[in-house]
């Protein structure tokens, strides 16, 4: 496989994920002369960096998806022993100003969650990075009940943002997503629509997949797999 390739179709992409499958992170970081982090403490976003540029990904903006010409968002899920996801995963940043008129057809989030390569990484933090295998790939598609579930938590969520209140936002409203401050950092200040419909100060927010939804995805892949 031409590692870093971009792909021209779906099949290529997915027969180049599949060929990652079973690959340390050190291993393709090597192939791709990417020096490893000692941790991810500073580089959070270095395996998702990683699997991209082998797969030859070139989303130019966020707002993008990582393969546009097919379609396809590249997501890296870090997993236990147990094959279970070990953190919430970020779709998108939310619309705090600017919103009038936006619906769930024509949001960034339903824009990103069309279609889905999910890779997931051994994320342990015993394993060194360098010694983390890659999981078999999946491609998916929300189902029906699955992208109602999405859209019913994104209107509720946005209702918040709109109605301007943000002070009232917590990580614990949303079923399948939640909306919580994007980053650790809370320096970065962006702007938000306040109670009384002024503008505000806010820090930026991000649509996050709770890690039961990303379990359920797993789970239905692995038991059509053992089926």
């Amino acid at each position: 496989m031409n590692l870093a390739k971009f792909p021209v179709s779906e099949a290529e992409l997915l027969a180049n994920a599949h060929w990652l499958a079973g690959f340390r992170l050190g291993e393709i970081a090597e192939m791709l002369n990417i020096p490893v982090p000692k941790d991810l403490k500073h580089d959070k976003g270095w395996v998702g960096q990683l699997i991209e540029t082998a797969l030859g990904a070139k989303a130019g903006s966020k707002a993008e998806q990582d393969f546009a010409h097919l379609g396809i968002e590249l997501k890296t899920l870090p997993i236990n022993e147990q094959g279970e996801p070990l953190e919430t995963t970020f779709v998108s940043l939310a619309p705090l100003v600017q919103n009038n008129g936006i619906t769930w057809q024509s949001s960034h989030v339903r824009h990103k969650l069309q279609k889905v390569l999910w890779m997931p990484i051994e994320g342990s933090r015993q394993i060194p990075l360098a010694e983390r295998h890659i999981g078999q790939p999946i491609l998916w598609q929300p189902s029906l009940e699955q992208e109602r579930q999405l859209q019913r938590d994104w209107e509720e969520l946005m209702d918040y943002i709109v109605l301007g209140k943000l002070d009232q936002i917590t990580a614990r409203i949303g079923e399948v997503m939640q909306l919580r401050p994007k980053g650790a950092n809370s320096k970065a200040i962006t702007k938000g629509i306040g109670k009384n419909g002024e503008v505000i100060d806010t820090l930026p927010l991000g649509f996050y997949l709770r890690k039961e939804f990303t379990a359920g995805i797993l789970n239905a892949f692995l038991n059509h797999k053992n089926g």
